[in-house]
């Protein structure tokens, strides 16, 4: 058992599945995600040496619902989409610095692990990296923005590399 399995065994439960090594598998296009926070160095980098094209998802926060009903006051702030744009685009041209062919795209939701493995899908993407906090138990993983990586990872069909957050 490698390290990351045994830490997801004692998070609470078995755990998300761990990805093949990326040397094994053939990957034609990458999706590096992200549940909205900043993207760090260490997961640009790990998506470029991939050696395929990169596309930047990232995710503006839509806070919920008002019985039942959207409210403009939950949804993402001119200030929240333009950080997260700059987010992106900053990540877009840290790849295109390396050699890498890259787009981006931001998009608003409450739920981040549908809309990620659902433009993994839409895309064709072959693999998905995302920065990670280290996991937690999964009760409370349920309550956390932050552990969106560890879902995302239990629901896509395609290996997801999680890159600890620096």
């Amino acid at each position: 058992m490698n390290d990351a399995a045994r830490a997801a065994g004692k998070a609470g439960g078995p755990g998300p599945p761990v990805p093949p090594d990326p040397a094994g598998i053939t990957v034609r296009r990458v999706l590096l995600a992200s549940e909205g926070r900043a993207i760090p160095k260490r997961a640009i980098d790990y998506a470029a040496r991939l050696g395929a094209p990169v596309h930047v998802f990232s995710v503006a926060r839509v806070w919920g619902t008002s019985l039942g009903f959207p409210n403009p006051g939950l949804l993402p702030t001119r200030q929240e989409w333009d950080e997260q744009r700059k987010l992106v685009a900053a990540a877009v041209k840290a790849l295109r610095g390396r050699g890498v062919d890259a787009d981006g795209r931001v998009l608003g939701t409450r739920r981040a692990t549908k809309r990620i493995v659902g433009e993994a899908e839409r895309l064709g993407c072959d693999a998905i990296v995302m920065a990670a906090d280290p996991p937690r138990n999964r009760l409370v993983a349920d309550f956390l923005w932050s552990q969106e990586p560890y879902r995302v990872r239990r629901r896509a069909k395609v290996p997801v590399y999680l890159v600890r957050a620096e």
